[in-house]
């Protein structure tokens, strides 16, 4: 199948084009170019009536954009134009005014005429990584503890996408949610810990409409389809161990079960230079 990604420069992107290559699809690309720009074929964003001719799926993916749904008429009515089959329409989560831009962005491809599908999914690992990056710039990192999150790692998801791509048009709203539920506290402790970082995490209470929403817990992800990958895993991930026996269990140049026995005056090898082994008495 030949797919048209937007927003494919993107956290989520970066891991959906991949996996979309490895399924076999045809796949192009509209955003951010990432460093070598992968195995897809790039268009910029004004060429989009040309990037989805002859596509079988657009699937559009979350992009930072101001006037959201003017770019989504854009889009869509591009994809009419041009015939596609099936629009898969993937959000982050987004509460507040954001909550209501994306609920307007989702009408327009219901209403398209087209055959589509919705995802929202919940917050992503990386993502999450990537602010508290920003937050820990200070010696202070203020927790709500009344603020659930459900981080999932962006690999799962694409692999759930790249599922939904194949299975064709669902003409549902669905929704794909990490293991599981975290509280501020215990999601800022896991991520300090394995970053190695100690910061004073006052409790708070977050305010604003966006915050209060996901609060009550509207951004999280139930009945549906749950990545594997935890927060804390994926954060530290175990050592990847050799296949190859002999490197694993083969013992270091300068070890004694390395050196001679019977020829104490040589140097231990990959030792620092000029040292020798003391000579017998």
């Amino acid at each position: 199948m030949r797919i048209l990604v937007t927003g494919a420069g993107g956290t989520l992107g970066k891991a959906v084009l991949p996996a979309l290559v490895k399924a076999g699809h045809e796949v192009r690309a509209t955003g951010r170019v990432p460093r070598g720009g992968g195995d897809a074929r790039w268009f910029p964003g004004e060429r989009v009536k040309e990037a989805v001719r002859g596509c079988d799926a657009v699937l559009i993916l979350p992009e930072e954009r101001r006037g959201e749904p003017v770019w989504e008429r854009g889009l869509v009515a591009a994809a009419c134009g041009a015939g596609v089959p099936h629009l898969l329409r993937v959000a982050a989560p987004a509460a507040g005014r954001a909550g209501r831009r994306l609920d307007e962005a989702e009408r327009i491809v219901r209403s398209s005429g087209l055959g589509w599908t919705l995802v929202r999914h919940s917050h992503l690992h990386q993502s999450l990584d990537r602010l508290l990056r920003e937050y820990a710039a200070s010696p202070v990192l203020p927790v709500d503890p009344s603020v659930p999150w459900q981080p999932v790692d962006a690999r799962e998801v694409a692999a759930y996408l790249t599922g939904l791509v194949d299975g064709g048009p669902r003409q549902a709203a669905l929704a794909f949610g990490g293991p599981g539920v975290l509280r501020t506290p215990e999601l800022v402790r896991t991520w300090l810990g394995a970053r190695g970082l100690r910061r004073l995490c006052p409790r708070v209470r977050y305010p604003g409409k966006a915050m209060a929403e996901q609060r009550a817990g509207r951004l999280l992800v139930r009945n549906a389809p749950l990545g594997t990958l935890s927060w804390r895993d994926w954060l530290t991930p175990p050592p990847v161990l050799s296949d190859d026996f002999a490197v694993e269990h083969t013992a270091s140049p300068t070890s004694p079960a390395a050196q001679p026995e019977n020829d104490p005056d040589l140097r231990v090898y990959g030792g620092d230079e000029g040292y020798q082994r003391q000579t017998r008495a």
